[in-house]
């Protein structure tokens, strides 16, 4: 799909709206209970004489989220392949608005025992359903209305929605925490965020309805029709598997090394200030405050460099430069002063945005159309149950059995290691042509100017 017959910049930037503004949301329903697992959930739904074992086990329900995020990517990837993109956006939108404003309801521990976090699990199960399903819609309905030349930049928007909703969340948190006592957001202040969600999905809504179906993938769709294939081809991710499984490996490992050091700088952070350095819980939320509004802005910029140099070579600078800013960070944030924990995790962000900025792009372009959504669902969600889901379980469970911080430090660089080993085997995707499946492109190497791994980016 050359540049010249894609969507009208006036229409890519609705798009990215769309897609910004719809993830932004989903985002901050989701990170809203991994903030408030670390500062209420703990002793409202699982009361604990130990701190640290009440947040684990908060954390716990925290990465069950992720359990169901690869179920949810099946699910919407196969009818996101087979009926389009645009309408699983918006039901992912629903379920994951409907579950979040839910938990601003429920009752604690106190009020109905054990009831309490079964209900918080259940909702935190549905909240991870939807999101599957959203990640691989967002940044494929831009990726596939956008040109060739500059898709790293435009795909990069949607993954902006995760700083931002973190932004989001981690806001309203530091908000409520500096103009309410202790007892107050205990009792009914922490439930003001998650009822927000209901008003914010409102929004997202009537924005998302209004986007244009991809047009790579209705003309996707009417080549199958044409050629009479609809009805002899195999489930999308039965295909992935069977064709583009070396695919999925690189979207996990691409991402391994990113969301680990993520969840670590977001979330464990959050444990880490407040519990083990024993400071105000505002100092860890405006770290992250401030550390995020600088990451949402980098995004865009990083693929944008992506489409001038690549995908492989700005993710290295991420993956790089934060298997050494995993010793410094610690060591930084041990401080206690706030400037200095504010730049150890704004640096931590960048270099996780030089990761995270091309990865729409890159995972996009690893697969073909037929199975574009389910195969960077699959690879992209499975990356979050063994990387993001585990990071802040593995964290805790570091520092209460250590002490210290040097373990997770080594755990941290060793997913960035994974990552950048991943990305330095993987072929460079920069500027391929969506429309076209790697079948047609192997076999016609003269007309379509490949990149592979070995060539410079």
């Amino acid at each position: 799909m050359s540049d010249t017959t894609t969507t009208p910049r006036g229409g890519i930037s609705r798009i990215v709206a769309a897609s910004l503004i719809g993830t932004t949301i989903e985002w901050y329903d989701f990170f809203l209970y991994g903030s408030a697992a670390a500062l209420v959930f703990n002793t409202l739904f699982f009361p604990s004489a130990d701190p640290l074992v009440g947040t684990l086990i908060a954390f716990v329900t925290y990465a069950i989220g992720f359990a169901a995020r690869p179920l949810g990517g099946v699910v919407f990837g196969h009818f996101g392949d087979k009926v389009g993109r645009k309408k699983l956006l918006v039901v992912s939108l629903l379920m994951m608005g409907g579950a979040t404003f839910a938990m601003g309801l429920l009752p604690t521990y106190d009020t109905i025992g054990v009831g309490a976090p079964i209900l918080l699990t259940v909702l935190r199960l549905i909240q991870g359903f939807a999101l599957g399903g959203e990640w691989g819609g967002a940044v494929l309905i831009v990726s596939e209305h956008g040109g060739d030349k500059n898709r790293g930049f435009w795909a990069s928007w949607p993954q902006a929605g995760a700083p931002g909703g973190n932004m989001l969340a981690t806001g309203v948190l530091a908000l409520l925490a500096s103009f309410q006592s202790e007892a107050a957001f205990q009792s009914w202040g922490w439930r003001i965020p998650f009822l927000l969600s209901g008003l914010l999905v409102l929004i997202g809504l009537w924005i998302r309805v209004s986007v244009s179906e991809s047009p790579v993938f209705l003309e996707a769709q009417a080549k199958a029709e044409t050629a009479g294939q609809g009805a002899k081809e195999k489930a999308p991710v039965v295909e992935v598997f069977r064709r583009s499984w070396r695919e999925v490996l690189s979207a996990i490992g691409t991402r391994f090394g990113e969301n680990i050091s993520y969840y670590i700088l977001t979330s464990f952070i959050l444990v880490y200030v407040t519990v083990h350095l024993e400071l105000p819980k505002s100092t860890a939320l405006n770290a992250v405050l401030i550390g995020s509004a600088v990451h949402f802005v980098t995004i865009p910029a990083w693929g944008a460099l992506s489409d001038r140099v690549g995908r492989r070579p700005v993710t290295l600078i991420g993956s790089v430069g934060m298997a050494v800013w995993a010793f410094v960070f610690f060591g930084l944030v041990d401080s206690t002063s706030f400037p200095v924990i504010t730049l150890a995790v704004t640096v931590g962000l960048l270099l996780h945005g030089a990761m995270y900025g091309p990865q729409a792009a890159f995972i996009s372009e690893m697969f073909d159309t037929k199975v574009r959504y389910s195969g960077a669902s699959m690879g992209s969600q499975l990356a979050s149950i063994l990387a993001g889901a585990l990071a802040p379980i593995i964290a805790v469970e570091l520092l209460k059995d250590y002490d210290s911080s040097t373990p997770i430090s080594i755990y941290l660089c060793a997913a960035a290691v994974i990552t950048t080993i991943t990305v330095a085997v993987t072929r460079e995707t920069r500027g391929r042509d969506l429309t076209r499946s790697r079948d047609e492109e192997d076999g016609t190497t003269a007309d379509v100017p490949a990149v592979t791994a070995g060539d410079p980016a």
